[in-house]
């Protein structure tokens, strides 16, 4: 919101001494974020006065037209003599008003003006545009042909030659730039603002609002709501006899403009000054061109609506309309319809409806995000509008055409409204010391709720109403922080908290930082992810349509609309990570995430609002917790390039399945869980590797997730390198599998004895099921077991057959092993692994 200081004196009396800077740190001080003060014309310096062309002089020969002008600027150059000044605008002719910047002046940018020849002739001076006083777009029409909108600027002919353009333009002056947050609307207004610096001053404040408003009666522009939800205020004012020629006065094209806005028409123009002043959107609608009664409904599913930007929209059925005789001339509260323009080029407009609504914020704001469609009116109803302000705002805006434009003021007055009582909040008289830690006293707090536009009653318990342009207030906690921020935030006194001893962090928070820092130490760089997917992400991983995954957590205000749902899995985010890296020259990657995943609940629960003066209940939390979808934690890699770098060291290998595998053992090691790896197959994995992981929870297998290297066609629709591999698993269910702690190894004084077996089995015999046979077979003195060698050879094995090579290490705690001791078990080993899956020693 860009808040003129000039205009901003209007409502209050402050001090002359008072800079936009001093202003600046005084809103800032309760609460405002003043971003920055603008000043305009600080380098400005005369003499710039108001000419009259006398003459032009058409220069030839040149690349582009020129013209040498004589120009009236009275006793302004000290001789009164006609100024002599070249000139390359065309939009302006003899007889015209301009603005003229005389010898010795200096222009916005330290442009120092002096007499110079060029084209042939002296130049003493300049007319000037809009461009060179700094000024933006201009209104007038003169200066929207030839020079375009920011040509030389044409003054209405009633302005007196030699007069000061500086105060005429309002050339100087400080802009307040403020960052208005959502949950305060009502400082999208000049009311607003003003009743801010007013509490911060301690000054009192003349609220524009405060107007002389006719009682409603049966004489005015038909109206008819049909959504009292959508629209719980109505009212239409009517101004007949509009000199369509009017154009709107310099002071008010001139505080639109610093406010930011462009000066259009005269009839706009005034809706939109009525706007920033009062923060109540307004419509005008050309009255020949609105045929009966004004409705205001929810649109038809299809409808169409053709806005004033020239964009014909497809109408949703949650969609607010205004609406006459044919259908929707409007998209309520956010803009316009073509239809009922009024159409300024053409000057037939004489009589006018004004429209001054309340409209309900959320469907304001779903509308404007639905066709994308941010405006004015849209930004300050989803944040808030006061109601009661319709009826003043109405008012006002017909003051200023009955003055500009030379109209009349219909008798009749329609207003539609929809019964609503006040809101109260009961609050004790000292919750805001309870809150802030200080001793404020009765007084102050009402002292205090009453300068925000609150009734207070009541003593030790006190009932406040909160005002009609606050409707951000409806806690205690609302009202607590009022009184806190106008007291001044910086009064609070620092004082450190003493919570009471924690139980440090939870098993679940200490697994996840181990598998963090155990994947980092693997060669693993962490990847954060936002948990937003679209659901066009399970078809480009090939998962079958009944998959679980697919069950999805829609947001009702999605960041995008092409990721509406929280994610299942974290491939999505960390492929494209690695696509994004790999498209910028990083090829040789490793990327891992842990993190939740939501999946909904069977039976959908409403989430309770929790208290906030006491700590909820046990079944409140476990009410509130029913509510949100399940969230497991789950962990993923992704690889792709080299997994170990060739050099003079030796050749590199490039990353393949079983570094995913290897990745899925590690974060099983952190968490103590002994992991059964074998062939399987799901969504988007390569059929013939790809690897089922499996834990044991209760005595049950539980598949947590698939390792190994992605499918060709995945990898073409996503964008991904040629054997990329990917890992994902539930960490929490591996979590669960956990044998608890996990212990540090006990570390024998004795020494190992190796043993090395080899086996031939059928070639579809998984290594897993031989390593779990071997394992059991050994017995407890068996230490570790490790596949070191596959050999396949048709002529030696025979067909379909395959050698298995195991390194298998003996020890014992309490003594040597002997070779006997060693062989036995190893040949216990065998002969398990000779029994379960048909192995035999090779050789």
């Amino acid at each position: 919101m860009r808040v003129p200081l000039s205009w901003l004196r209007e409502y209050v009396d402050l001090p002359a001494t008072q800079t936009g800077r001093d202003v600046q740190e005084k809103l800032v001080s309760v609460g405002l974020e003043v971003e920055t003060v603008e000043q305009l014309g600080a380098d400005l310096k005369g003499p710039l006065v108001v000419g009259q062309v006398l003459t032009i002089e058409e220069l030839e020969g040149f690349k582009k037209p020129i013209r040498f002008c004589t120009v009236d600027v009275g006793r302004a150059n000290g001789t009164g003599e006609p100024q002599e000044i070249v000139c390359g605008a065309r939009n302006f002719a003899v007889g015209d008003k301009v603005v003229v910047v005389l010898p010795g002046a200096v222009l916005p940018g330290g442009f120092a003006i002096a007499a110079r020849k060029t084209y042939g002739k002296t130049s003493h001076g300049m007319i000037c545009s809009t461009d060179e006083l700094g000024m933006g777009d201009w209104g007038s029409p003169r200066t929207e042909s030839g020079g375009g909108t920011h040509g030389i600027i044409v003054l209405p002919p009633e302005h007196e030659v030699g007069t000061d353009a500086i105060e005429l333009l309002q050339l100087v002056d400080e802009v307040l730039d403020i960052a208005v947050t959502p949950d305060r609307g009502y400082c999208l207004s000049l009311r607003g603002v003003a009743r801010e610096t007013a509490i911060a001053y301690g000054l009192p404040l003349r609220d524009p609002a405060l107007l002389d408003v006719p009682a409603p009666n049966a004489y005015g522009y038909p109206v008819q709501v049909s959504d009292p939800h959508g629209c719980d205020r109505f009212t239409a004012r009517t101004v007949s006899g509009l000199d369509p020629e009017a154009r709107s006065p310099i002071w008010l094209q001139r505080r639109l403009q610093k406010a930011g806005m462009r000066p259009i028409s005269l009839a706009v123009d005034v809706t939109n000054y009525v706007m920033l002043e009062l923060g109540q959107p307004l419509h005008a609608y050309d009255r020949s061109r609105v045929q009966g009664t004004i409705g205001v409904r929810r649109a038809e599913a299809g409808e169409k609506l053709t806005t004033l930007d020239g964009v014909t929209r497809t109408l949703d059925a949650e969609d607010l309309v205004i609406t006459d005789d044919r259908g929707a001339i409007g998209l309520a509260g956010v803009m316009g319809g073509a239809n009922t323009e009024i159409d300024d080029t053409e000057g037939t407009t004489t009589e006018v409806v004004v429209e001054a609504a309340h409209f309900d914020a959320i469907s304001i704001a779903r509308t404007a995000r639905r066709h994308k469609l941010a405006s004015e009116a849209s930004r300050r109803f989803e944040r808030g509008v006061d109601p009661q302000a319709a009826a003043a705002a109405a008012q006002r805006t017909v003051d200023l055409l009955v003055l500009l434009a030379g109209g009349t003021a219909d008798a009749g007055v329609t207003e539609v409204v929809a019964p609503a009582a006040p809101r109260t909040i009961t609050i004790p008289a000292d919750h805001p010391d309870r809150v802030a830690g200080v001793t404020y006293g009765r007084e102050t707090v009402v002292r205090r709720l009453q300068e925000v536009g609150c009734d207070v009653l009541g003593q030790d318990e006190l009932t406040v109403t909160v005002p009609s342009w606050r409707p951000d207030l409806t806690d205690p906690n609302d009202l607590a922080e009022e009184v806190i921020r106008l007291e001044g935030y910086e009064n609070l006194p620092s004082t450190l908290p003493k919570p009471p001893a924690g139980l440090g962090l939870t098993d679940r928070q200490r697994l996840h930082r181990r598998v963090g820092r155990a994947l980092a130490g693997a060669g693993y760089v962490e990847a954060l992810n936002y948990p937003f997917l679209g659901e066009q992400a399970f078809d480009q991983l090939t998962l079958a349509a009944d998959d679980p995954a697919r069950r999805v957590v829609k947001l009702v205000n999605p960041l995008s609309d092409e990721e509406p749902a929280l994610r299942t899995t974290l491939l999505p985010g960390l492929l494209g990570a690695l696509r994004r890296n790999d498209g910028r020259g990083s090829h040789d990657l490793a990327l891992f995430e842990t993190g939740l995943v939501f999946h909904p609940r069977e039976e959908l629960t409403a989430a309770v609002r929790l208290p906030v003066d006491r700590r909820p209940t046990d079944e409140e939390i476990a009410s509130l917790t029913q509510a949100l979808p399940v969230q497991p934690r789950h962990a993923a890699v992704v690889l792709a390039g080299a997994r170990e770098q060739a050099g003079w060291w030796g050749k590199g290998r490039p990353a393949d399945w079983a570094d995913a595998v290897e990745a899925a053992r590690i974060v099983a090691r952190e968490a103590g869980t002994e992991l059964v790896v074998r062939k399987g197959q799901y969504g988007p994995w390569h059929p013939g590797r790809c690897a089922e992981l499996v834990v044991v929870v209760d005595g049950t297998e539980r598949v947590v997730g698939h390792a190994g290297e992605l499918h060709p066609g995945v990898l073409k629709t996503l964008g991904l390198p040629a054997r990329t591999s990917a890992m994902e698993l539930d960490l929490d269910v591996v979590e669960r599998a956990s044998a608890g702690l996990v212990k540090g190894p006990h570390i024998s004084t004795f020494p190992v004895a190796t043993q090395d077996v080899a086996l031939v089995v059928d070639q579809f015999v998984p290594h897993a099921d031989v390593e779990a046979a071997l394992r059991e077979g050994a017995g407890a003195l068996l230490e570790s077991i490790r596949l070191f060698d596959v050999y396949e050879n048709a002529e030696q094995l025979g067909e379909g057959r395959k050698s298995l090579a195991y390194a298998l290490r003996f020890r014992a705690g309490d003594r040597t092993l002997t070779v006997d001791e060693a062989s036995a078990a190893r040949d216990a080993a065998v002969a398990l692994a000779g029994e379960r899956t048909g192995a035999v020693l090779r050789g």
